[in-house]
C-alpha cells in the first residue's frame, strides 16, 4: 500500500491536518454573533470544520461537483438487485442529458454533475461523458475476486486524478455520486470485512428487494467473503476482492480532494463504503469529510459511526448518485453565510449574554 500512497502523493499531493488556529478562530467568532453560543448546532460545528479546511474563518466556495461514479457488478448474477444490469448504462445517460434527480438537485445547489464511466459493462459515447473505464464491470465476488489488486489500485488513482483535473478548474468542493446497479452488496461486503461486522448486520434491501431476495444477498455477501477471503488490514485488498470500481474511484476522488484541502460531501451507504476504505488508506482524510446524510439502506447509520461522522440530515433518502449529498450543499452555504453575513454583538449593538 506504501507504493499506492507515493503515486497518490506524486499525483494529487499530501494529506495534511486540518488548521487548528483557524477552527479555533472560528469557534471564538461564532460565539461573538447575535445568538446564544451553540444554538445554530450542526451548522456550528460544520463551520468550524470548513475554516480547518480552507484556513479561513469566512470561506466561499463558487464552483461545486458532484462526480457520479459509474461500473457494473458481476454479483448481479446471483439475483441480488431488483433491476437488471442494463439499467446503469441507460441510467449513465440519464445523468448526462440532465434528467436524473441529481440533476435536478444539483440545478438548484449551483453544482456541475460530472459522470465518470469507471467500468460500466457497455461502450458509452457522450461528449460529457468521463471516459476512465478499467474494464467491463467487475467479476462476480460470490466465485472470485471483483478485480485484480492493479485495477484496485487503477481505480483509486482514477478517482484522485479526476479530482486533480477538476480543482484544476476551479472546483472547491466534491460530492460523491455513483451509479451501479448491485453496488449496495460489494459495498456491504466492503463494510462486513473493515469493520468486522457480520453480514446479516450490514445487508440492505438497495433497490427495495423482498424479504426472501434479503437473505438471499445477505447469504452472497458471506459467500463473497468465504471464498475471497480479504485481508482487513489492507483496504486495497478488500476492495480488490470484494469491491466495485466506482467504490474504489470514489474512494481515490475523496482522497484526491482531501489532498487539494477541499470539503469532499459523503453520500449515501455506497460512498460511505469509498470513505471507509479511503478513511484505512490514510486517515487523516475523514477531517475532509462531511456526511450528508442517513440513508434508509440498513447499516449505514453503523457505517457512519465507523467513519466518526455525524449526518447533516435524515431524510429516509436511499436513492444515491448524490443525490443527498447534494442537499447537503445548501448546508454548507448556509453555514459559510453566518460566517460572513451575521452580524456580531458589538457591531449589531446588542448586549452579550453571561454565560
Amino acid at each position: 500500500m506504501k507504493e499506492l500512497m507515493d503515486r497518490l502523493t506524486r499525483s494529487v499531493g499530501t494529506i495534511t491536518a486540518p488548521d487548528a488556529r483557524a477552527q479555533a478562530e472560528a469557534a471564538a467568532y461564532l460565539d461573538k454573533l447575535t445568538k446564544p453560543p451553540g444554538s445554530l448546532g450542526k451548522l456550528e460545528s460544520l463551520a468550524i470544520q470548513l475554516a480547518g479546511i480552507t484556513g479561513t474563518i469566512k470561506p466561499s466556495f463558487e464552483k461545486k461537483a458532484v462526480v457520479v461514479m459509474a461500473g457494473d457488478h458481476g454479483v448481479c448474477e446471483e439475483g441480488v438487485s431488483a433491476f437488471p444490469s442494463e439499467v446503469t448504462p441507460q441510467m449513465v445517460m440519464n445523468f448526462l442529458n440532465g434528467g436524473a434527480a441529481v440533476n435536478v438537485l444539483a440545478r438548484q445547489a449551483g453544482a456541475d454533475v460530472l459522470c465518470v464511466d469507471i467500468g460500466v459493462a457497455a461502450d458509452l459515447s457522450h461528449e460529457r461523458l468521463l471516459s476512465r473505464k478499467i474494464n467491463m464491470g467487475t467479476k462476480n465476488i460470490a466465485k472470485g475476486p471483483a478485480m485484480t489488486r492493479a485495477e484496485a489500485e487503477q481505480a483509486i488513482m482514477t478517482g484522485a486524478e479526476v479530482a486533480a483535473e477538476l480543482y484544476s478548474h476551479g472546483t472547491r468542493v466534491f460530492v460523491t455520486g455513483e451509479m451501479g446497479i448491485g453496488n449496495t452488496t460489494p459495498s456491504a461486503a466492503v463494510f462486513a470485512v473493515l469493520s468486522g461486522k457480520p453480514p446479516a448486520e450490514v445487508v440492505g434491501r438497495g433497490t427495495g428487494v423482498s424479504d426472501e431476495r434479503l437473505m438471499h444477498k445477505i447469504r452472497v455477501v458471506e459467500q463473497a467473503i468465504t471464498v475471497n477471503r480479504p485481508l482487513a488490514e489492507d483496504p486495497v485488498d478488500v476492495l480488490a476482492k470484494v469491491g466495485g470500481y466506482e467504490i474504489g474511484g470514489l474512494a481515490g476522488l475523496i482522497l484526491g480532494a482531501a489532498a487539494k484541502g477541499c470539503p469532499v460531501v459523503i453520500d449515501g451507504f455506497i460512498s460511505s463504503a469509498a470513505a471507509l476504505i479511503a478513511a484505512a488508506i490514510c486517515p487523516e482524510s475523514r477531517s475532509y469529510m462531511i456526511a450528508s446524510h442517513n440513508s434508509k439502506e440498513r447499516g449505514h447509520s453503523l457505517l457512519l459511526q465507523a467513519l466518526g461522522l455525524s449526518p447533516m440530515l435524515h431524510m429516509d433518502m436511499r436513492l444515491g448518485e448524490g443525490t443527498g449529498g447534494v442537499l447537503c450543499l445548501h448546508m454548507i452555504e448556509a453555514a459559510c453565510r453566518i460566517m460572513s453575513e451575521m452580524a456580531t454583538f458589538e457591531s449589531a449593538g446588542i448586549s452579550g449574554g453571561e454565560l
